[in-house]
């Protein structure tokens, strides 16, 4: 599956097998979740990585790009209920700029489009639960460590627990 581009100017570029691409990604994710991940652990270089390399092979990851500047990566995968989201990782030089919310209207935009609803989740103390909130994510379920959200496609019945 691609994502289409958000024009005029952001593309989402889909990440191969490159240790470059995996690289990339990686520090992405170090540089948007490092600090959320050291609130509750340390930073564990080794267990950081691996588990990044088996999310990397699990799903396609995009590259998000706007015209020259690599702004992070984000993940949507189709399912046959639903599209996945995750791996939404912003440069912490491109957050709280209104960014993320324009990416994120555009993948819900999406799912719209195809008629799915997006399932995500977030560790609980991350504060990107208000984001996801305010568009439109209900909790549908509560880990020690992970919420887990539901935002139906337009027109679907919203059913909260």
């Amino acid at each position: 599956m691609e994502l289409p581009d958000l024009l005029p100017d952001i593309i989402f570029l889909r990440l191969g097998r490159a240790p470059g691409d995996v690289d990339f990604a990686f520090e992405a994710k170090r540089a948007a979740m490092g600090p959320h991940i050291v609130k509750r652990w340390t930073w564990d270089e080794g267990f950081q990585r691996d588990l990044h390399e088996r999310h990397y092979a699990e799903k396609p990851f995009f590259e998000i790009r706007r015209r020259e500047d690599r702004l992070g990566t984000l993940s949507l995968q189709k399912h046959s209920d639903h599209l996945r989201f995750g791996e939404f990782y912003l440069f912490p030089t491109y957050q709280r700029q209104g960014i993320g919310s324009v990416i994120l209207t555009h993948c819900l935009a999406f799912a719209d489009g195809i008629g799915l609803p997006v399932r995500l989740e977030y560790l609980n103390w991350n504060p990107v639960g208000a984001l996801y909130q305010r568009h439109g994510f209900k909790e549908i379920g509560r880990s020690e460590t992970h919420c887990f959200m539901q935002r139906n496609a337009a027109g679907q019945i919203n059913y909260e627990r």
